[in-house]
């Protein structure tokens, strides 16, 4: 196990101590730690507005992890560049409030309008806005370009300070690999990713390290590209526990229509297991085969598991993930849940891994993860514009181990973070 990417429990308490006791109102006998002195932030945005992904993670940096004025994280935000202002921009009124500088280049958010880096950290949140797509219906967002400025500041002026990318990667595979290699060639601790990975599981399920997997079935909702990042990350958080860690995938696949269904039927993808994931997430599992827009991502990886991520709108109602594990008789299954209230907290266990990364110079997950989800999900859509022509992927034969860093707890939010 890479030391750099195992979270240890004493790594979690001393980081999110202070913050994890109050996140619930709760009193703790961790509250009394000594906390570690707050570490400063650049926001670099595409958009601010209420319920967007700059609110509830910036948002939570300003106001506290449930945004009403409580405590928060240990970072404070130093600066913003934010590329477009709606008729809902929130981004102008919160600078005033907490007198936070909004800077017109990305280079002057970095370095706060001077001739250094004074930052610690920088967040990038290339999501939401107005955007074109490509003839794939990929969502073009700057993720690239924002990250090539960032890290063209960094070389400017000599310093690196670790970077969280919201979100997959790219989101065309050349711009992925392209972040991934400029973020190793500059030695940037780097996370990306989506909040499912982090968020609450109903029931509560962590897979065994060195399991055996014999077979595995994601199930993703609502856009193909929007969501089937989610789902994929969802998927991938799971079956990278699996026995040899992760070596990468060998081959994509989309399919639709009665091509999708003869996989089931043929027993390439269980559908025993399919039917225990579909069973949390839709109200009538006996119709999902007259859903017009289903899809399956179908890849295997390079060790033999073969990976299947059916996305479902209009007809799922969440993400789940179901296992058949060598030895077992019974299922594993388990929805990732996407909560409300407070403020979408699920983003708070994000901006947790995030704080911790800023804090300790070393990523909380490994950014592979998101690098290889990326390049299957751009490999599925490729496939889908080339008539769901099977691709041979040998760019990602994407290898790495796994941390164990923990998500959000069972059963709600007044059960305190730390005390798992």
């Amino acid at each position: 196990m890479n030391p750099n990417l195992e979270l240890t429990r004493r790594d979690w308490l001393a980081g999110t101590a202070v913050a994890a006791a109050t996140w619930a109102g709760v009193t703790s006998p961790l509250a009394a730690a000594e906390p570690r002195k707050p570490k400063a932030v650049a926001a670099i945005l595409t958009a601010y507005e209420k319920g967007l992904h700059a609110d509830v993670l910036i948002g939570k940096i300003l106001e506290g992890w449930k945004q009403d004025g409580g405590v928060g994280p240990l970072l404070t935000l130093s600066s913003m560049y934010v590329e477009q202002f709606t008729d809902r921009d929130l981004a102008r009124s919160l600078a005033k409030k907490y007198n936070v500088p909004i800077f017109d280049t990305i280079e002057k958010a970095i370095t706060v309008g001077g001739t250094r880096i004074p930052v610690d950290g920088v967040i990038s949140i290339g999501e939401h806005g107005e955007y074109p797509y490509n003839d794939k219906e990929q969502h073009l967002y700057p993720r690239r370009r924002f990250f090539e400025e960032i890290t063209d500041t960094f070389r400017k002026y000599d310093r690196v300070v670790p970077v969280f990318n919201d979100k997959h990667l790219g989101p065309v595979w050349s711009d992925a690999i392209w972040m991934y290699d400029r973020a190793k060639e500059q030695k940037v601790p780097f996370m990306a990713g989506s909040s499912l990975a982090v968020t609450y599981r109903a029931p509560d399920l962590t897979l065994p390290r060195n399991c055996v997997i014999e077979a595995a079935v994601g199930i993703g909702y609502s856009g193909l590209d929007i969501y089937g990042s989610h789902a994929l990350e969802c998927y991938q958080c799971m079956v990278e526990r699996r026995a040899g860690a992760e070596t990468g995938v060998k081959s994509v696949q989309f399919l639709q229509g009665d091509a999708m269904w003869k996989v089931v039927d043929d027993g390439v993808v269980s559908n025993e297991v399919f039917q225990a994931a579909l069973g949390l997430v839709a109200t009538q599992p006996e119709q999902v085969r007259k859903s017009p827009d289903a899809a399956l991502f179908l890849f295997q990886y390079i060790d033999g598991l073969q990976g299947a991520v059916f996305m479902l709108p209009g007809f799922a109602t969440g993400s789940a993930f179901a296992v058949k594990l060598k030895g077992e008789s019974r299922l594993l299954a388990t929805r990732f849940e996407e909560r409300t209230e407070p403020r979408h907290p699920h983003f708070a266990y994000l901006l947790k891994g995030i704080e911790r990364m800023i804090h300790t110079g070393r990523p909380s997950y490994p950014i592979e993860r998101t690098l290889l989800t990326s390049g299957i999900l751009d490999r599925a859509l490729t496939s889908r514009a080339q008539q769901q022509e099977k691709l041979l992927t040998p760019e990602l034969a994407i290898g790495y181990q796994p941390a164990d860093y923990p998500h959000a707890p069972q059963p709600d939010l007044t059960s305190d973070p730390v005390s798992r």
